[in-house]
């Protein structure tokens, strides 16, 4: 049977690192979604990854506790570099061969982002990891997560979170909170759903590029949607 998709961009917060830690990252949680890609690229899904860096470094927060904003980001951008890092090394850990790409320059480390060289990483099998946002400050990894997925065609952006999808209120808040196994990307706007941040999801509506919420941390869920085509959290549509 054939996969669902064959290439798809997954977008992980920084938050998701730390597991049972107050701060940096867990092993064991690493080791886990590195063997969670491995089940997706060996079966041929051309796979690449967006990591933010919020368990390190969160620049608009350091922007509202007094530090120029501008530098906060940049900061950040740096944070999720650590992150990729730390992510590349757990999937060659697991024999999945990568490519970490930048958006600023640090040859020591990584390759400069080049769209037509990140395609030819995917062609060739390499799970393709892009870090330090789009480069630019005032943009979160969320919406660097749906500019290289648009540059580079991905099918789909799969969000990976620890919730099971998008739900009308905030479930670990309230008990009574409906999930949505499908959703219009107005209706999410319409009822102000915290999916992406505003960029992001705009980006995706104008090139059709549909996102699925889901809980990563449940183990071979990423495998189920990408592989076998279950409908797993919620896919936001565009109509």
């Amino acid at each position: 049977m054939a996969n669902k998709y064959k290439r798809i961009l997954l977008k992980l917060s920084g938050e998701a690192l730390l597991g049972t830690q107050g701060h940096g990252i867990d092993g064991d949680i690493l080791t886990q979604y590195a063997e969670e890609i491995k089940s997706v690229q060996k079966e041929g899904v051309e796979v690449c990854v967006v990591i933010g860096g919020g368990n390190i470094f969160r620049g608009v927060k350091g922007a509202t506790e007094g530090m120029d904003r501008v530098q906060g980001d940049y900061m950040g951008m740096l944070a999720t570099m650590i992150n990729s890092m730390a992510l590349q090394d757990a999937l060659e850990q697991q024999g999945v061969q990568t490519r970490l790409m930048s958006a600023i320059r640090m040859e020591a480390i990584a390759e400069p982002f080049i769209r037509r060289r990140a395609v030819r990483h995917l062609e060739k099998g390499r799970v393709v990891i892009f870090g330090a946002g789009t480069g630019n400050p005032y943009f979160t990894t969320d919406t660097a997560g749906a500019l290289r997925a648009i540059e580079i065609e991905a099918d789909v952006i799969l969000k990976g979170t620890r919730v099971d999808g998008i739900y009308d209120s905030d479930p670990e808040k309230n008990d009574d909170a409906k999930k949505y196994d499908r959703i219009t990307g107005d209706d999410v706007l319409k009822q102000r759903l915290s999916v992406m941040d505003l960029t992001a999801f705009t980006l995706c509506r104008e090139n059709n590029t549909p996102i699925i919420v889901f809980n990563m941390n449940e183990r071979g869920n990423f495998k189920k949607i990408v592989v076998d085509g279950e409908d797993e959290g919620t896919t936001v549509v565009w109509e």
